[in-house]
Formats: C-alpha cells, structure tokens, sequence
C-alpha cells in the first residue's frame, strides 16, 4: 500500500518544480523531501526522479502516478467534506486567501457574519495576490481564493478549481479634489501617475487604456498598496485608477470620474472542486457574497424636538 503523504510530496513536487520549494510549503527540510521520495520510489519499483541539472525532473512513470496521487487526495478531500455534511454545526479552519481592496472592503463584514452565525467556525485571512492566491489554493495552501480579472484580462484556468462571481467592481479615474479641469483621460494626460508594480493585471490594463486615449502614463509612483494610491492622489501628487471597493462603502476622498465604456473588473471566488461543498467553505462563501452586496446608506437621524 503507498503512503499517501509521500504521494502528496509527489503531486506537490510536479506542481512547485524544486524540492526546497515542496520543503517551504510542507514546513519540511529538503533533505527530508528527497529521503521520502526515495522510500516512495522503492515502494513503487521503478525510478521517480532522474537528475536534471540542479534540480531532479520526474519520469513518465512519475507523471502517471501524480495524475493517480491526485485524484485520491481530491477523494480524501471529498469524503471529508462528505462527513463534514453530516454534522449539524459547521465547524473548522477554512484559509483564505484574499487582494488587498477585498480584504478592506468585503472581509471584515464577512467574518462578523461569520462570528454571529458560526461561532466554533475559524476563518484564517492572507492577503496574496490573485495569481499566487489561486495557484495556492489548487496546491491545496489555502481552502479559498477571493480573486479579481479586469477587463479583457483572463486568469490561467486551473481545471481543479471552480469559480464563483462575487461582485463587479467600477474602475474610474481619481484625482485630488481640488484639481482644476475637466475629469477625463485626455486632461490628466501630462499628470504624474501613480500605478501597481509593472507585471501585475492591473498595470497592463491600465497602460492599454491610457494609451488607447492616446498617450503614455508618466509613472512616477508604483506600488501594490492602494491606500498608498489614495493617499497620492489625495495630497495633489498623482492620478490614478481606482475600483469603487477600495472606498469599501464610505465616501470616496478623492474626486473620482467614470472612464469610457466604463469598465468593471470581477471579482471571484474559488475553491478546490473536491473541498467547495465542505459547509465551512461554503459559509465563508455565502458571507462574502452577503458582504459584498452594495450597503443603503444609513438615513440622517431626525432633530430632536425640545
């Protein structure tokens, strides 16, 4: 019978490419790794691993035995979320992993539902960026992935993950509050910009639309942090984009004005098709929906009379 912890270092192996990276994400040594991969290819009767360069690649019997590993670590998962089902209190550890305008604005309400409705429920919260979030989750780091795809944007499909809408997000033009002229593209032309690191979904989108109105941005600012883009924009030293959710519901403090064909990014979740109708993960997702649908504003109080 293999040990279903020496397959998962396999499937992990196949997916992370190097041994370290397999140590880092398990919490073990790489020479730990190596020694049960080596118990493993004894187990098996046939070589696993054949050296390539640095680093070690796997055979073609290595390969077949990683698409079998898979598939039982998803039928270990299944039966857990099966018995799971079965309780009448939904209980756990689920890990999200989350960008950083969604932590802001969706997951603090999301947990206070959460702590209302299921309190032996404990939520763990990272913030990641989409990618490594969603790469993450299919490696099996993390249970959920709040992730966001801007406009005609795609994500590398992971076809051992679903995919869930949770909202769709404006994008638009911030400026400081008291700049003069008109709110548009063409005005802020020769403006500084502030935009994410180059690399990123939402700097290339943001490129292409600058220079579909036909100039280049003048990125003087380029940073991750949006709360650092809203502190720029708002002290008069850069414009930028910016999506309706960073405001997370309160007014926005900086002049913001609608961009042509006014674009939305979408905002998702994702889980492991094996583990999404775990209940856990499903109330993480129901009270992420609940938290990201739009807040009425709360009416004045009325004078009171003397």
């Amino acid at each position: 019978m293999l040990d279903v912890r020496r397959l998962r270092l396999l499937v992990e192996l196949q997916r992370r490419g190097t041994l370290a990276a397999v140590a880092e994400a398990l919490s073990y040594s790489p020479s730990s790794v190596s020694q049960q991969l080596d118990v493993l290819e004894r187990e098996v009767g046939v070589p696993l691993l054949v050296p390539a360069g640095r680093r070690v690649q796997l055979t073609p019997q290595a390969l077949v035995l990683v698409e079998h590993a898979a598939a039982v670590l998803d039928r270990l998962e299944e039966a857990e979320a099966d018995v799971a089902r079965s309780l009448t209190d939904v209980g756990g550890t689920v890990r999200v992993a989350v960008f950083q305008s969604a932590a802001h604005a969706v997951v603090p309400r999301a947990l206070t539902f959460l702590r209302a409705e299921h309190p032996a429920l404990r939520v763990e919260v990272t913030e990641r960026e989409p990618e490594a979030g969603l790469f993450e989750v299919a490696a099996r780091d993390f249970d959920l992935v709040v992730a966001e795809q801007y406009p005609g944007r795609t994500r590398p499909l992971h076809p051992d993950l679903d995919r869930v809408p949770l909202a769709a997000d404006a994008i638009r033009l911030a400026l400081p509050a008291d700049a003069p002229g008109p709110a548009a593209l063409d005005a802020v032309a020769d403006r500084p910009w502030v935009l994410e690191p180059r690399g990123t979904a939402s700097r290339e989108w943001a490129e292409q639309l600058c220079r579909a109105a036909g100039f280049e941005p003048d990125v003087r600012f380029e940073t991750a942090d949006l709360m650092a883009h809203i502190r720029l924009i708002r002290s008069g030293n850069a414009v930028g984009l910016l999506p309706d959710l960073v405001w997370a519901g309160e007014p926005a403090t900086v002049r913001t004005a609608p961009l042509p064909g006014d674009p939305q990014r979408e905002v998702f979740s994702s889980a492991r098709l094996a583990s999404a109708s775990r209940p856990a993960v499903v109330a993480v997702r129901d009270a992420l929906r609940r938290a990201a649908e739009p807040v009425d504003p709360v009416e004045p109080a009325p004078p009171v009379r003397r």
